[in-house]
């Protein structure tokens, strides 16, 4: 019925598909930054703590008779340690983007959006009709500009990114700066930046020293850094109060999974015991890149760009065969296809070397 579409995605070089990779690979692709995917130890933790409650699925909707003990561990102590007055747990970053987007942007109001921002979010968008504007990728005068040139009487809402995604590039702290001279809440999607950026692993706020207050709005996913499934918002309780009462995705959604939760929570607090020495782990790992491909990481992405898409194949398929596994990203993800690596945490500083050095070459 489709196939016409699919061999147009195959002869453009951006054809996709699920493929269960050899285990023998060496990781460089994922985003599990600090490599807890694997770590049978917190697994067991959050079995253990799982088993001193009745029961280990969360089944009904948040608001009905879902909402766990677990869920609610996990809330206060991720608040806790971010410095927010509230959390509440989503069930994936695509729902927590939803939610916000969706819910926040009322009549009047207006969102300006960078950009690149991710693609649950830019969907989102389409809800708005006239209630957005894009600026320029991390480009601070530009937000300003546009925010001066608003003329609407309703609320402003800027969102970002503290990484992004495909560039690894930070936030840039200006942004901040201008969202509080514009009395603007400001969404921060912390996917990528928390359990990465900063001395304690906390993300763009802590890396710039950044008291978080009632316009404030962190977002982030359990599914990379912090090794399980799902993922948070930490915000003011006024505003947590507002997303349980309008976020549908909240609403109407069964209620995140419990098992998921308690592996987050542990490895949560394994990071926030740990953030010392990971810290120092992920330093060495940027050295490294710094010395092989004198390319300087504010965090744990490292995008090669690409000629074109058959190129970036060929070297997927080249570093498969030397025994590494990186990402190959295509079109309409980037704009130009990139290998997406990942220094992570999981792999020893010599297979960081031998794979960097066969890029290098």
């Amino acid at each position: 019925m489709y196939q016409k579409e699919l061999n147009a995605l195959k002869r453009a070089g951006r054809f996709r598909q699920r493929k269960v990779w050899d285990k023998d690979l060496i990781d460089f692709a994922s985003n599990d930054y600090l490599g807890l995917a694997n770590n049978k130890t917190q697994l067991q933790k959050a079995l253990n703590l799982l088993n001193e409650y009745d029961t280990h699925a969360p089944k009904a909707s948040m608001l009905v008779n879902g909402y766990h003990e677990i869920h609610e561990r996990f809330e206060q102590t991720l608040a806790r340690l971010n410095g927010f007055e509230e959390g509440l747990i989503v069930g994936s970053g695509f729902l927590a983007n939803l939610s916000l987007i969706e819910a926040l942007i009322r009549k009047k109001d207006m969102l300006f959006i960078d950009e690149d921002y991710h693609a649950s979010g830019m969907m989102t968008t389409g809800l708005l009709a006239d209630r957005v504007i894009k600026f320029k990728h991390n480009d601070p005068q530009d937000l300003e500009d546009k925010l001066k040139n608003f003329r609407g009487v309703g609320r402003k809402i800027i969102a970002v990114e503290g990484v992004y995604s495909m560039s690894g590039a930070l936030c840039r702290r200006e942004i901040f700066e201008i969202a509080d001279a514009y009395e603007a809440l400001l969404i921060v999607d912390e996917a990528h930046s928390s359990g990465v950026v900063g001395e304690k692993l906390l993300g763009v706020f802590e890396l710039y020293d950044i008291k978080p207050h009632e316009r404030h709005i962190k977002m982030g996913t359990l599914g990379k850094a912090y090794g399980s499934y799902g993922a948070y918002i930490l915000a003011s309780s006024h505003i947590i109060s507002f997303l349980l009462n309008r976020g549908k995705p909240i609403i109407y959604s069964t209620a995140p999974s419990v098992i998921d939760t308690a592996l987050a929570l542990v490895n949560i607090e394994y990071v926030a015991q740990n953030s010392h020495s990971l810290y120092k782990e992920i330093k060495q790992h940027q050295a490294i890149v710094k010395e092989y491909l004198n390319i300087k990481l504010h965090s744990l992405i490292l995008p090669i760009i690409m000629t074109n898409n058959e190129m970036t194949l060929s070297y997927q398929k080249k570093l498969e065969a030397k025994g590494y596994l990186v990402g190959a990203i295509r079109q309409p993800t980037v704009e130009k296809p990139i290998l997406r690596i990942i220094p992570r945490l999981g792999n020893v500083e010599n297979q960081l070397k031998s794979m960097l050095y066969e890029i290098k070459i």
